[in-house]
């Protein structure tokens, strides 16, 4: 019953702050959500144990009472990952599938080892000195974007749709990537043996990320099979809802990257009846009651993010260790989008309006915090957590409110026309 009562709290701050945002900070939900709970713990850490002890109790046991990394990384983000897959068209997938498999997998490593490097060598700059292990662990818990909050972000922004296939792609795949890098480079940072060379990190790699792409296909083929047979709404939600709570249960027992088992499962799922037809009406029930699940559990994931203050002691003293990480991070996300496409082939070549919102738009989110709460506690993990908290609420607040801005559609379309033009020119 705790779970319940911890779950039914979040749902009534979270409707609570989805109203206020819309009445009056008419911000996107999300961020709007986001923003009124980093207020209130901001005012809570202030003067709560003052002016408002059992508020500011209650609020604390709850965020206690609650592992956020095992509830945003062993249940809620299934749900969004799958939501969000099985909204991408497959054959616009295909056409990005180059720059996308780039992007999730060397861009993700460069950009863990740039972050690596300029964390270890500017810190001492701002009186914090962190083991180059550890900067290398932070590079690669900041490196991928957040799928979740790109998808909600995306929502807002006119973008074309190759490019919102781009931006989205690479951050529902890049997971995968993250969590072998994380994982190798923590089990290192933690004194515990680990063999490096590429036969073995290949072997992790394929075992973790082709094995949950494997395991999502093959659920994806075989209820999409059965769902030929019963057209009917109530059981094609039942038959998704079981696909996902079930899918990751079997990805956990094989130790096969859960995301990227929903990523898969959404994404055959949602482009499976290019022959079979569904009713109208079936699919309508199932296109809206994923994106419900979606929005309610993005307001209390959000909300979470924003009461994770709460939680983070002395995060005053890493705010300017914070600012400079926020620089590190851009300036390493800018590279690891720029450095691979000098290298891409003319059908795939990008303006410079193109990579500046691949740029932009690499929003960092939950997945980020998760992975920080779960480095073991040591004299180095409330620093990275601060800071990783620092990163996350910049890039959502000031990445995600303005890369509508950032995109000019206009723009972005007569670039890609030129650059068209002279491919074909080069090509003759």
């Amino acid at each position: 019953m705790e779970l319940y009562y911890s779950f039914s709290a979040l749902i009534v701050l979270a409707s609570i702050f989805a109203y206020i945002n819309y009445r009056f900070l008419k911000l996107p939900s999300t961020i709007g959500i986001m923003v009124i709970a980093i207020v209130v713990s901001i005012i809570l850490v202030l003067f709560g144990e003052n002016f408002l002890p059992k508020t500011f109790g209650h609020l604390n046991d709850l965020m206690n009472s609650i592992d956020f990394t095992e509830v945003l990384m062993g249940a809620m983000l299934n749900f969004l990952l799958f939501a969000g897959g099985i909204h991408i068209n497959i054959n616009d997938l295909k056409e990005q599938f180059r720059p996308v498999l780039i992007f999730s997998t060397a861009g993700v490593i460069i950009s863990t080892f740039i972050v690596g490097f300029g964390m270890f060598y500017l810190l001492p700059l701002v009186g914090l000195k962190i083991p180059f292990i550890y900067c290398l662990v932070f590079g690669a818990l900041i490196s991928p974007t957040d799928p979740v909050a790109v998808l909600s972000v995306l929502k807002q922004a006119n973008i074309s749709k190759s490019l919102e296939t781009k931006i989205a792609g690479e951050s529902l795949f890049n997971d995968g990537m993250a969590v072998v890098v994380f994982t190798v480079v923590l089990q290192l940072a933690v004194g515990r043996e680990v063999d490096l060379g590429v036969e073995n990190i290949t072997i992790l790699l394929m075992k973790e990320a082709g094995g949950g792409l494997l395991l999502g296909v093959l659920l994806g083929w075989v209820t999409s099979r059965l769902m030929r047979e019963v057209d009917d709404y109530i059981i094609s939600v039942l038959v998704t809802l079981a696909v996902v709570m079930g899918g990751y249960l079997v990805a956990r027992q094989m130790h096969v990257s859960g995301p990227l088992t929903m990523v898969a499962a959404g994404l055959f799922m949602g482009n499976f009846n290019v022959k079979f037809k569904m009713k109208s009406v079936t699919q309508d029930y199932l296109i809206k009651f994923w994106e419900l699940i979606d929005e309610i559990l993005n307001a209390v994931l959000f909300l979470f993010i924003g009461f994770e203050l709460l939680m983070i002691k002395d995060l005053n003293h890493y705010v300017i260790p914070g600012l400079l990480a926020i620089v590190v991070v851009l300036v390493a996300r800018f590279i690891s989008i720029w450095g691979p496409t000098k290298f891409m082939s003319f059908r795939t070549r990008f303006s410079p309006q193109t990579i500046k919102v691949l740029f932009w738009g690499g929003i960092r989110g939950g997945v980020s915090i998760a992975l920080a709460m779960s480095i073991p506690k040591n004299e180095y993990s409330n620093a990275i957590l601060s800071i990783t908290y620092c990163v996350v609420v910049f890039s959502i607040i000031v990445q995600g409110l303005t890369i509508a801005k950032v995109a000019n559609p206009k723009r972005i379309a007569d670039e890609e026309k030129e650059l068209e033009s002279i491919a074909l020119e080069e090509s003759h």
